[in-house]
């Protein structure tokens, strides 16, 4: 029996909790066995990619990746890490949302923002990973790590974090793993939406910019607002003007909104605020721009964590938590 996994489908059959954890167990039972030969390819940005065998030294160039690789239990062995002790990042440069998985595991921090091939070789990789773009991108190391081991590209910046896991855990051979999480998930979402009051709808979900200048808000396209809509929320639409206004050129996911007009996008009942904590409430509370806001004027404004920037299963996870704790009543 042969199985061809469309993650773009996967992708749009996650937004619905209950579907994909039939297709979880569905892919359990059935899509395990189907891959349980080796070689097998998947599609990459630098074309088809063969393993012919389990990798068994998995070192990550991409801290972004690191943590779904640590999800379904992937042997990482090695990773590039950001900077250390920052809001998002612990003492060796890992997120703090995995840093305590990490280091039971003992994987090991190989270099700081900077790709090191030397580092990477040191650590004897059977398997590099490399994000396909991005700010811990080490692309254009891509030949000289060939001659190390198997490069497997992946652009995490198309797929959502469930779609993502199956994808590693399909060349990893660790697609139990993926599809034991992805269906964990979505249970607890399901917990949490029957559990919480939703505060006063629709929702603008956004990135505040530190600057007070501005705004990224999420549309129902990224995977924060897909999980928003998940529990219940209501995205709020900005104006129409506004809609054109994606940003990185192609990204449908986030709208950017800047100036003194930033406002004219708000259109929600509640801010949740995301790659930010408490501390960043009352400084949304006070920008002149926003004040008269009703959001602003009846204090409907929630902060859901730092590491809710870019979900991965321990982020996501954060969220919920974070959302659980706040509208819980």
């Amino acid at each position: 029996m042969i199985f061809i996994l469309n993650y773009q489908v996967m992708d749009n059959l996650m937004r619905f909790p209950a579907l994909s954890l039939l297709l979880s167990l569905f892919f359990i039972c059935t899509h395990v066995h189907a891959n349980a030969t080796w070689p097998r390819t998947i599609s990459t940005p630098k074309g088809p990619f063969t393993l012919q065998q389990p990798p068994q030294r998995i070192v990550s160039t991409s801290v972004t990746l690191s943590g779904t690789l640590l999800a379904i239990n992937a042997p990482l062995i090695g990773s590039g890490a950001t900077s250390r002790n920052s809001s998002v990042s612990d003492a060796q440069g890992f997120f703090t949302q995995w840093s305590a998985v990490a280091k039971a595991r003992q994987v090991k921090p190989l270099y700081i923002s900077q790709p090191n091939a030397e580092a990477i070789a040191a650590e004897a990789p059977d398997l590099i990973v490399i994000a396909a773009t991005g700010g811990d991108s080490a692309l254009r190391l891509y030949d000289q790590l060939q001659t190390i081991a198997p490069v497997l590209v992946i652009d995490y910046g198309d797929k959502s974090w469930q779609a993502l896991t199956l994808q590693l855990g399909e060349i990893t051979g660790h697609e139990a793993d993926a599809n034991k999480v992805i269906a964990a998930f979505d249970q607890r979402v399901e917990a949490v939406r029957h559990k919480i009051t939703l505060p006063p709808q629709p929702t603008s979900a956004l990135v505040y910019y530190e600057d007070g200048r501005g705004m990224n808000l999420w549309t129902p396209a990224s995977a924060q607002g897909a999980l928003l809509q998940d529990l219940g929320f209501t995205l709020a639409a900005p104006p129409a003007s506004f809609q054109g206004s994606t940003s990185m050129g192609k990204r449908n996911d986030i709208i950017q909104l800047n100036g003194e007009n930033m406002a004219d996008g708000i259109t929600g009942n509640t801010l949740l605020l995301f790659a930010a904590d408490e501390k960043t409430v009352p400084q949304v509370a006070k920008n002149p721009f926003l004040a008269h806001l009703p959001a602003v004027q009846q204090h409907d404004i929630f902060a859901v964590g730092n590491d809710t920037f870019r979900l991965d299963y321990y982020s996501a996870s954060n969220m919920l938590s974070s959302i659980e704790r706040q509208f819980t009543r």
